[in-house]
């Protein structure tokens, strides 16, 4: 009886600790205080909803003000790829792997994880791309495992195609372009491409762009191009190229190709100029191009502050041939966006200057190229691209610039001598300059300002003059002076997700006598990127 009390009054004490020890081979009921069974209940109760999203927030919170305030020391241990069933780590390892590894804290990381994830998404090889913070070893501690979960495209194979307008030149052309993407599990991209125009250009090219090949920092491409272009209204030639362009360097400021290129003129017409006729049939173009780009500006399409600058040099006459093309030319573009604070307004101004120059044994006597020099004229917007000395508002394309009389033609029908006037070629010029002032504005109804559309105010000059076969000689201040063309005008900016339109009056303020320039509306359809 004395132990039966005793094992009672240990039981009244512990019941959980007895009923815990309780062996299946001794049946024991063992009733409990109803006191005790309601702290248990307590105890074991789960925490509402509320209460466990207000912890979250809370310790969300403190992990925030942390972040903020102080340097939390973080760095990366090991990354974990997956989702990748044809992409090669390396490839996505040589994308992110020196960005990750160089951050040293968590802020850091977290900085370096979006950049990654931009990269990888460039590649266009993926659908999604997912970045997380895993905890490393628990014998390393502030170190992380960034695990790197991708999602490949299903479909490798893209297509594209449309029908584009150049108003200025009254030409349509077809194009259309096939894309295979991640063919070799490098990110390559495997494309080929058709352009047939009505009137003045058509192309067939085909190229592979390899950005991470085999662990080389710079991405490789290569591109083969058949190309016909048809200048016989404005300059007396087809032209007729083909060649292939190897990417040697390919980053984000700059940019080195080789090009090579067997180029055939030809005067079908047989009414070309003289200047046109001397450089008639088959020449050989081996060059070197590097440019040199930096655009801090807020938008390529409608820029309201920052800046931008590009140089271009091109370098002609890589091969000993005789009938290689050997010339320099030098271009500079420079662009600069004032945001003037009230209806999103900005005044865009831009300054470009272009050089060609022929090199070699008895150079000053020499003249340039013609395809390779600079032609003026044309409806392409000078704000949205870097587009070099071609473009001036209100005149055609290759609408102005030294001009030479075509081969007149004497026909005698009948017994009776007729004189036919055929026009003037445009040869091009190896000096432009041109600049430009375009102030943009937001449109006063909400429906156009919520679509992009807006108002533009624009007035640009442009100089272009001949230097080589001694030339230069005659090329004095006053005349350079009085070489330039302008004009002004205002117009509305239509951008959809299929195309830029922009609609232009233009008034001529000076042009010289053989000028083709057109007072009155003018339309220009461009790529809304």
């Amino acid at each position: 009886m004395a132990t039966s009390a005793e094992e009672n009054e240990q039981q009244n004490q512990n019941p959980k600790t007895l009923n815990e020890s309780i062996n299946g081979e001794n049946e024991i009921e063992i009733e409990e205080d109803e006191d005790y069974e309601e702290e248990e209940e307590e105890e074991v109760k789960p925490m509402s909803k509320e209460s466990r999203l207000r912890a979250e927030r809370d310790n969300l919170s403190a992990l925030v003000n942390r972040l903020q305030k102080e340097k939390v020391s973080l760095r990366v241990h090991d990354l974990i790829i997956k989702g990748n069933t044809k992409t090669k780590d390396s490839v996505i390892e040589a994308e992110i792997e020196e960005i990750l590894k160089k951050a040293n804290s968590m802020q850091g990381l977290i900085q370096a994880a979006g950049i990654a994830n931009a990269r990888l998404r460039n590649l266009e090889i993926f659908e999604s791309v997912d970045i997380t913070l895993d905890a490393g070893p628990s014998e390393l501690p502030g170190t992380t495992n960034v695990v790197i979960s991708v999602v490949e495209t299903k479909n490798p194979l893209t297509g594209d195609l449309g029908i584009y307008t150049k108003p200025e030149a009254r030409s349509w052309s077809l194009e259309g372009s096939l894309k295979l993407k991640n063919l070799l599990g490098y990110a390559d991209i495997w494309d080929g491409s058709v352009a047939y125009g009505w009137d003045q250009a058509s192309e067939i090219s085909a190229g592979i762009a390899l950005p991470r090949f085999r662990g080389l920092k710079n991405p490789v491409t290569a591109r083969a191009m058949l190309l016909s272009q048809d200048w016989l209204k404005f300059s007396s030639y087809k032209e007729r190229m083909m060649g292939i362009s190897l990417g040697l360097i390919s980053t984000r400021n700059h940019n080195l190709a080789y090009n090579l290129t067997w180029r055939n003129l030809t005067d079908p017409t047989q009414m070309c100029s003289k200047a046109i006729r001397g450089q008639l049939g088959h020449s050989l173009l081996s060059a070197l191009k590097y440019t040199f780009k930096i655009d801090m500006r807020d938008s390529p399409l409608r820029p309201t502050r920052g800046y931008a600058f590009a140089s271009t040099s091109h370098i002609g006459g890589l091969s000993p041939d005789s009938r290689s093309l050997r010339f320099l030319r030098q271009d500079f573009d420079f662009r600069y966006a004032i945001p003037l604070g009230f209806c999103k307004s900005a005044l865009n101004l831009g300054v470009s200057a272009g050089l060609i120059f022929p090199w070699g044994s008895g150079f000053r006597n020499m003249a340039s190229p013609l395809p390779d020099r600079y032609y003026m004229g044309g409806h392409t917007s000078p704000v949205s691209t870097l587009a070099g000395t071609t473009t001036l508002l209100g005149f055609r394309t290759r609408g102005l610039g030294p001009s030479e009389q075509r081969r007149v033609i004497v026909e005698k029908p009948e017994g009776e001598s007729t004189t036919d006037v055929p026009g003037r070629d445009i040869v091009g010029g190896d000096l432009a300059v041109t600049a430009f002032a375009d102030l943009s504005f937001d449109l006063p109804l909400k429906l156009f300002r919520d679509a992009g559309i807006h108002g533009h105010i624009f007035a640009c000059t442009g100089s272009l003059n001949k230097l080589t076969e001694n030339e230069y000689k005659n090329l004095s201040f006053q005349k350079f002076k009085d070489s330039f063309r302008s004009s002004a005008g205002v117009g509305v900016i239509i951008p959809t997700k299929l195309l830029r339109v922009e609609v232009n009056y233009c008034y001529i303020l000076k042009q010289l006598e053989h000028d083709h320039g057109k007072t009155g509306v003018q339309f220009s359809f461009s790529s809304p990127v």
